[in-house]
């Protein structure tokens, strides 16, 4: 599936990293947006090398929950961009509320390295509240491990960034990255 083949390729840029002496791969994070917020995730889950994940409007198969039935869902994962993900997935189409897994369960693996999840107030195919969702179920796992997690229990005001071990942010606007999101990310880097 096209969406392993991008976390694999993120992954191999790290190995690239860990030669090069002009880098500290001990600091580097891997940020995505959109379906590369998707890939960001899924490769900070399967490699413990990057020392933080950033998720910026994801969507459906990255930060927002499928059991939150808004947004993007399966049947458009599985109609519109069939080459994202394996075969297998193609059984889910059109039940999202009967997955047998969620998304909280992928961001659970980045554990207990940073997480930054981000939406936008206008991006309702991203679904900002499944995505919140499951920045609000991953504290779980972090607290487990005796770390901070989401340093709040309800959704924040728009424009008004979470920053803690697992930041959030919902921002104004559209399904784009702006300056916004970009001063967030580096505040979050200088914080970790």
């Amino acid at each position: 599936a096209t969406l392993s083949a991008w976390a694999w390729g993120l992954r191999r840029a790290m190995d690239y990293f860990e030669t090069d002496k002009a880098i500290d791969a001990r600091a580097v994070m891997v940020f995505g947006w959109s379906r590369m917020g998707k890939a960001a995730l899924w490769a900070g889950a399967e490699d413990s090398r990057f020392a933080a994940v950033i998720s910026n409007e994801s969507g459906a198969g990255g930060a927002k929950l499928f059991h939150h039935f808004a947004g993007e869902n399966t049947h458009r994962l599985c109609t519109k961009f069939p080459y994202w993900f394996c075969r297998n997935f193609q059984q889910f189409d059109g039940k999202d509320t009967i997955l047998p897994f969620d998304q909280h369960e992928l961001a659970a693996l980045i554990a207990p390295r940073p997480l930054y999840i981000a939406s936008a107030e206008e991006d309702l195919n991203s679904d900002p509240v499944g995505e919140f969702l499951t920045a609000r179920a991953v504290d779980t796992v972090y607290r487990f491990l005796g770390k901070e997690g989401l340093p709040v229990t309800a959704m924040p005001a728009v424009n008004h960034p979470v920053p803690g071990r697992i930041s959030y942010h919902i921002r104004s606007g559209k399904h784009y990255i702006t300056p916004y999101d970009w001063e967030q990310y580096l505040n979050f880097a200088r914080s970790e």
